[in-house]
């Protein structure tokens, strides 16, 4: 009986041990089943699993890799993502020959490694979510990074060799129209490829690459996304996660919309979108498919245009199909309706300008491939006739029409179009002409005789117009933006250029102030497309038109979720104005220095995205920027109190004209100042660190901390130095009772200790008189997300 205890243990040991093997390990000879839910890689730590996946009821299995703690368990890689197998019979293989087989029930191979006689022992998941085959040595012979399906993971490297490809649709993995790859130029693109065109759409194909911000010499084409939430690569494109920081989940992916999003694992298990390549969804190609429309209301839909009907409700991918069979025959009468504020891009017939619209309109009469042309009537006119309607859009500040050339007895006077599920009208539509092009070159031969005259009377008048259109040239040239600059730029981009008198009729004639700054004043206005908006009237020192367009420019490329969005601009004459996004619960001061209490989970969340800006703008964005004058009143609060920094354009604008990094002028605003402004040392991003901490410690204490007064040496000293002095001293004497002494006495007890500690001792180290001491920005942001973590509040009964 003594013998049989240890003999017990032993097999429940050998037991145990053998189960670890079988859910971390695939051992060489030995498979996975697809009927058995229980053969699963499981990666070490728990967050990645690998085996047979499949989507609702349907009996096809993929061998995958998923996210174990995601509520919709989600796919990172797939081996055979265009050919599932059946749900009995299936099985993944390590063979003697070190092949990893996937086979199907009736034993056809589907897919394998290219590991064959190799001396492969094992099949392994990481914690990085990497399935790798291994030799007995652990040397890595074959890995799922190297062959990516949609998705990209931290440190995980996007090579020449290697792209990702968007899915079909939710829930249909096969191969999709959308890639993501290194160009032969060695650019990092986004493409259409669907199966009758295809088209680069991302970065912007109306620039150059330098436009663009990237380069083509650096020919390693490498990319690689980093635990933090970086990406780089070596086209110098780069960006990060609005959360960076530590110890989140992420994942790059290829979406099957066409947009490339970055996304982080929350609590619950849900994603968060952290980055999007495209602001503008309509801006993906093949989105709406072949003779689509993409249209804003004001989510992207999907219309068809008059004369075309959905070619596969629920499937935009097969995009619209006529009502009617295009024949070539020169008897077939046919009319054009125009579509105001719409565009297809690309797939020009024909490109001419100077043209009239009667021009353009016979180009597209007398080429029977041309099925519609784009008309702008601005300066001279630009026509673009088309031979396939692809990549269409709707957008209200596009400054042109498209004119269909449809069949006559079309019914199209009062045409309907498919949004999403909803039929809606169009909101004009003209019939243009009716006729064929022989009927055309008839009507015009009839005119002809009339326009000579009118030629004849216009030469009498030509002397009295002489000097007023000169004028008109010289003075106010600036009033319309050249579109051939500027054309598809406003399309790609909501960022534009606006006209004074747009700006007068948003605001109602600036009426409605709703803040003023050392910079100027700021109005609440509404734009055409209803979108409420700031808009910001500069001083006179902001001169010089090209050079203010070309700040602006660029400022108006940076975006962050905590940093006020600029929406465009207006440089007319000696008008200088900034408009931007309309934040609705206004201003910090607002709710910390009245009335209007704001808890502890609110102020630490302002903390908190603040710092993300500011560290945005110090260390992420191409353009380096420093604020220059943080303080509550430019930090404002959206509906979920998320935090948006304002104003962090204007410090770049003043330094203009300055011959080095440092600025022409002081900006700031007293009590939130660096004492370096005053010392007349070079400015850097320190600065804004120091007005940070005395923001966030005045959030703490609840009270401005800029004023001055009577110190114990009966000295006056500002709020600010008596509350560090003070603080400082309670923590070197160890008192236990500071940090309530500290916290707003309004918060009664409801708040984190270990939050407020944090934030004072960040807050102290930030105003530190050596900047030297001062920590950086992203360090700041990084303490901050390990310390929200510990969120619990503090409630007066557990104290």
């Amino acid at each position: 009986m003594k013998l049989q205890a240890p003999s017990l243990l032993t097999v429940l040991i050998f037991l145990f041990l053998s189960f670890q093997t079988s859910t971390s390990l695939l051992t060489r000879g030995s498979s996975l089943s697809v009927e058995d839910s229980s053969h699963v890689l499981t990666s070490p730590d728990k967050t990645f699993t690998c085996g047979f996946y499949s989507v609702g009821d349907e009996n096809a299995y993929w061998f995958s890799v998923w996210f174990t703690n995601s509520s919709d368990r989600t796919v990172v890689w797939m081996a055979n993502r265009d050919r599932p197998v059946n749900g009995q019979g299936s099985k993944v293989s390590l063979r003697r020959n070190g092949a990893m087989v996937l086979t199907d029930v009736d034993g056809t191979v589907i897919w394998m490694t290219n590991t064959t006689s190799t001396r492969a022992d094992r099949a392994e998941l990481l914690d990085s979510g990497n399935l790798v085959l291994k030799d007995l040595q652990g040397k890595i012979l074959w890995q799922s990074f190297d062959f990516p399906t949609d998705t990209l993971l931290p440190n995980q490297y996007l090579t020449k060799n290697t792209k990702l490809i968007s899915k079909l649709g939710s829930g249909n993995f096969g191969s999709g129209f959308y890639t993501f790859y290194f160009d032969n130029d060695n650019v990092l693109r986004l493409i259409y490829d669907g199966p009758d065109t295809s088209s680069v759409y991302w970065p912007n194909p109306d620039w150059t690459v330098f436009q663009n911000g990237r380069t083509k010499y650096n020919s390693s084409r490498i990319a690689v996304l980093d635990d933090m939430g970086s990406f780089l690569s070596s086209d110098i494109f780069q960006f990060s996660a609005i959360d960076m920081g530590f110890g989140i989940k992420r994942r790059l992916t290829m979406d099957y919309d066409g947009n490339l999003r970055l996304y982080s694992l929350n609590m619950n298990g849900s994603w968060m979108i952290s980055y999007e390549a495209l602001r503008q969804q309509c801006n993906v190609h093949g989105i709406c498919g072949k003779n689509g429309i993409c249209v804003y209301t004001p989510e992207p839909e999907c219309s068809c245009p008059p004369g075309y009907e959905v070619t596969e409700p629920g499937n935009w991918n097969k995009g619209c199909k006529p009502k009617f069979n295009r024949t070539c025959s020169n008897t077939q009468q046919v009319k054009f309706i125009e579509l105001p504020h719409v565009d297809y891009y690309g797939y020009d017939l024909n490109f001419s300008s100077p043209a009239s619209l009667d021009f353009c309109m016979k180009l597209c009469l007398d080429d029977c491939r041309c099925e519609a042309f784009s008309y702008r009537l601005t300066g001279e006119g630009f026509c673009f006739t088309k031979s396939v309607l692809f990549n269409g859009f709707n957008t209200p500040n596009f400054p042109a029409s498209i004119y269909l050339k449809l069949p006559v007895n079309v019914e199209a006077s009062e045409p309907t179009s498919l949004v999403g599920t909803d039929l809606v009208c169009p909101s004009s539509v003209t019939k243009v002409v009716i006729g064929t092009s022989s009927m055309y070159d008839t009507a015009i031969k009839r005119i002809r005789w009339a326009y000579l005259y009118g030629f004849a009377i216009a030469i009498g008048a030509i002397e009295v117009i002489f000097f007023v259109t000169g004028w008109w040239f010289l003075f106010r040239k600036h009033d319309v933006p050249s579109l051939l600059e500027d054309g598809y730029r406003v399309i790609s981009s909501q960022f534009r250029r606006f006209t004074y008198v747009e700006l007068k009729k948003a605001t109602k004639n600036f009426k409605e102030e709703v803040g003023r700054g050392g910079s100027g004043a700021v109005y609440k206005g509404v734009l055409e497309d209803e979108r409420e908006v700031a808009v910001k009237r500069l001083g006179d020192i902001y001169q010089g038109e090209e050079v203010f367009w070309a700040e602006v420019s660029t400022i108006g490329k940076i975006y962050h979720m905590n940093l006020v969005r600029m929406w465009g601009f207006c440089s007319e004459d000696k008008h200088r104005l900034l408009i931007y996004e309309y934040v609705k619960n206004q201003s910090l001061d607002r709710h910390l220095f009245s009335s209007d209490f704001l808890g502890w989970k609110e102020r630490f969340k302002v903390a908190l995205g603040t710092a993300k800006g500011l560290a945005y703008l110090h260390h992420e964005c191409l353009e380096w920027v420093i604020h220059c004058d943080v303080k509550p009143e430019n930090i404002l609060l959206d509906n979920e109190f998320e935090p948006k920094i304002a104003d962090f354009g204007l410090a770049k604008l003043s330094q203009r004209g300055s011959k080095s990094s440092e600025f022409s002028r002081i900006r700031g605003t007293k009590g939130y100042m660096a004492p370096e402004w005053a010392l007349n040392l070079p400015i850097t991003a320190k600065v804004d660190v120091y007005s940070y901490g005395v923001v966030i410690l005045e959030m703490v204490k609840g009270i401005r901390l800029s004023g001055w007064v009577v110190g114990d040496g009966d000295e006056e000293e500002t709020e600010l130095k008596r509350f560090v002095r003070v603080v400082k001293t309670k923590i070197q004497c160890e008192e236990d009772s500071w940090i309530e002494d500290v916290v707003d006495p309004r918060m009664n007890g409801k708040f984190s200790k270990n939050q407020v500690a944090t934030l004072v001792r960040i807050g102290i180290s930030c105003v530190e008189g050596d900047r030297s001491k001062r920590p950086t920005m992203d360090s700041i942001v990084q303490s901050l997300l390990e310390c929200e973590a510990e969120s619990e509040v503090v409630r007066p009964d557990k104290r």
